[in-house]
């Protein structure tokens, strides 16, 4: 049996390496049957690939099921399960518009592997400095309710070039590093393919971006994420990490009063200057959403908006890097 650290070389290793090398292939044949979106961010008339969902979960697949032939254990099946039945909804989303209470549903489905294989903790939820709170028949709605929630969040924050894959890059690796604090050895283990596989495709879908990973790519890393986050025991934590996503679908949300598809809406929140950069729409009835607040003291370049979310991302990463010193949490 490998030492767990040469483990974790070896796991990130093919994380990185698998979507590194896939997703120009994968760039290529999508491109070669016309499935390509227009970038409506660009001043020319740019059509970019998509979706890029299949070669992130290749690489998550060929990561976690690496570790599973090290180290067995129900949790690394919950994990390959969810995120697999995750991509499978995100996938029949790209080909076809679904309807908006689609994808909930089906995610919630989705989350029944963690239940079945019993890849859960103990039904209570840790708190910083207040302990664990004990909510036996809660808790398992919880499970069912937090991967629609984690998979639609990071699929909302997909609106930029190289937002989703960057965003979660930084969310990835404080997880990581909170269960490493936490003492959840095995889980941080896990963990670490989904900050490589994010990083890799960062490297193509960054401005300007040759992919976009699509509601198959965004949903499987969202998934994965509240995977993670449950069998790891550490959701709020978690949540912690991803305030930026969450605070923009709150107020997506908040503003439509519906849950509807991001493609069905008419008023746009961001609208083009005259030199192409992005400027928050003054229409009153296009919904509210963090771009549109970040831009609300004046116009921007899409790479400076990515830079400020980053910026958030990091703050948030760093909040919930000190939340994990005051937890107590027992496995």
């Amino acid at each position: 049996m490998l030492d767990k650290t040469v483990v974790a070389v070896l796991i990130s290793a093919i994380a990185f390496v698998v979507v590194y090398g896939t997703t120009p292939r994968l760039i290529s044949l999508l491109n070669k049957k016309n499935m390509t979106v227009k970038d409506y961010n660009k001043e020319t008339a740019t059509m970019v690939a998509r979706p890029g969902g299949p070669s992130i979960l290749v690489g998550i697949l060929a990561s976690e099921f690496t570790l599973y032939g090290f180290f067995p254990s129900a949790s690394i099946l919950a994990i390959i399960s969810t995120t697999s039945l995750a991509f499978l909804v995100g996938l029949a989303d790209d080909r076809k518009v679904l309807g908006g209470w689609f994808k909930p549903l089906a995610l919630a489905v989705s989350a029944l592997p963690i239940i079945l294989l019993g890849a859960y903790v103990p039904p209570h939820l840790a708190f910083p400095l207040f302990g664990s709170v004990k909510i036996p028949e809660l808790y398992l709605g919880l499970i069912v309710i937090m991967i629609p929630v984690m998979g639609n969040t990071i699929n909302s924050i997909d609106v930029l070039n190289g937002v989703a894959s960057g965003f979660m890059t930084i969310a990835s690796f404080a997880l990581t590093i909170c269960l490493v604090i936490v003492q959840n050895y095995d889980i941080a283990l896990a963990s670490l393919p989904l900050g490589f596989v994010s990083l890799a495709f960062y490297k193509y879908h960054k401005v300007p971006s040759k992919i976009f990973p699509g509601d198959s790519g965004a949903l499987t890393l969202g998934a994965m994420y509240g995977v993670i986050s449950i069998v790891g025991h550490v959701e709020i934590i978690a949540a912690i990490a991803l305030l930026p996503a969450v605070i923009n679908s709150f107020l997506f949300l908040s503003s439509v009063k519906r849950i509807i598809e991001h493609r069905q809406i008419k008023a746009k929140p961001v609208v083009h200057t005259a030199d192409f950069k992005l400027m928050a729409s003054d229409d009153k009835s296009a919904p509210v959403t963090l771009v549109r607040l970040i831009l609300a003291n004046g116009p921007l370049t899409e790479k400076q908006v990515g830079f400020v979310i980053f910026k958030l991302s990091l703050f948030s990463a760093a909040l919930a890097i000190i939340t994990s010193f005051m937890m107590e949490i027992k496995l």
